[in-house]
Parts: C-alpha cells; structure tokens; sequence
C-alpha cells in the first residue's frame, strides 16, 4: 500500500478484496424479511391457514382472509405479530402464529445514486458492478458514469473501489464482482469528493482506484 494521506491509503491491486465469512453472514444481527424470502406461515389449529409465501419485490405477502401485509423490515417473530392482530377477532378467536424463513435471500447489496430504482437487491450466484446496476433498472438518463463507488468492509476495513462504467463497458478493465453488504453508488459527487486528492492525475477510464480509509 502506498500512502498518501492521514486518512486514505491506495491499494496496489486491481480487485477489492473480497469479504470474509464473517463478513458476510454478520452473525449477531436479527433477520429482517426481505423481497423474494419464502417463508413457512402456520396458524395453530386451521390447517387452511398452514401457507407457504414468497415475498414480493415490493416487500409484501398476501394472506388468507387479511389479504396484504407489508412484511419487508420485520423480524419473523414481529410478522407473526402483525398477523395475529389482523387475524384476531373477526376471523379467529386468539390466533397462535408462527412463522419460519423456508429460503432467505438475507444477502443484499445496496444500489443507490444516479440509477432508476435505488434500492436493496438480492446477491444470487455470481454479480459484477455492471449486473448490479442493471438489476437496480440502470444509470439515469444524466448519470455519471466516470463516477462509480463501491463501499466494502472487510476484517473491520472500509476499502473503497472508484470505477468508470464506460471504461469497463469498452473493455478496459475487468467488471468487478460485488458481495453482499457491499453499498454501491452511481454519480454521487459528494463521495467523490473525499478521494479527490487522489484521484487527481487517476485515469478511471484505464484502471480502477481503489483505497483503504481510516477514520
């Protein structure tokens, strides 16, 4: 690594790191139900009401006579909640509910800036910055596209990945792959702006920049 300010130090790689296991399972943390998760819904005593569901990619289920619940956010025990409240009286009397993750999509990027539909977004398999960004609905109409970050922590470490879209659309350098936790962000100038040191005299176009920050 070659210094070059109090709180920034280049990397001499061409690829970010990648995440550790604990990196990414991040094992102390509650699940919170996300898009496209399938879960297990039973209401003690009414086999009817023994559903499997997926959520939606909006963050939402549909149920059995309470109809949509907004699901995205809450912990399964906090869902079984909701839905012992909406179910409660008018169509069952003291309704026990459990709820159980089938398949957890708990691996997530977060996509944001300059794209159509910022947002979290599942990691299936193998993703590259360039999938991700079309997966967020792409660059808007007046997006940066020299103007690319991406944000990863890795063994405690932020390390920090600036990109241009249109030197890897051209070839120039390898699509890089991202990992769940990563924090993607397109045009965002004010980013930028705190590696603007270094990027002075970087050509992004041939080569991407990548750096460790310290607080």
């Amino acid at each position: 690594m070659i210094g070059n300010s109090p709180s920034v130090t280049v990397i001499s790689s061409e690829q970010l790191p990648a995440p550790s296991r604990a990196d990414l399972l991040a094992a102390n943390r509650s699940y919170l139900i996300g898009p496209f998760d399938k879960l297990r819904i039973d209401v003690f005593g009414i086999e009817q009401l023994q559903k499997e569901v997926q959520i939606d990619a909006s963050g939402r289920l549909s149920f059995p006579l309470i109809g949509v619940v907004e699901a995205a956010g809450l912990t399964p025990g906090e869902l079984a909640g909701v839905l012992e409240q909406r179910l409660q009286g008018q169509y069952v009397k003291n309704p026990q509910v459990t709820v159980n993750l089938e398949e957890t999509v708990s691996q997530v990027i977060t996509v944001d800036g300059q794209v159509d539909r910022p947002g979290l977004y599942p990691v299936i398999g193998r993703m590259t910055l360039m999938r991700a960004v079309a997966t967020a609905g792409g660059t808007a109409e007046f997006a940066k596209l020299n103007d690319v970050v991406i944000f990863r922590e890795v063994d405690g470490q932020r390390l920090v990945g600036l990109y241009n879209l249109k030197g890897i659309r051209r070839g120039n350098y390898e699509d890089p792959e991202v990992f769940a936790n990563d924090v993607v962000v397109v045009g965002d100038s004010q980013a930028r702006r705190i590696f603007k040191d270094i990027i002075q005299g970087s050509s992004l176009i041939t080569t991407p920049l990548l750096v460790l920050t310290r607080p």
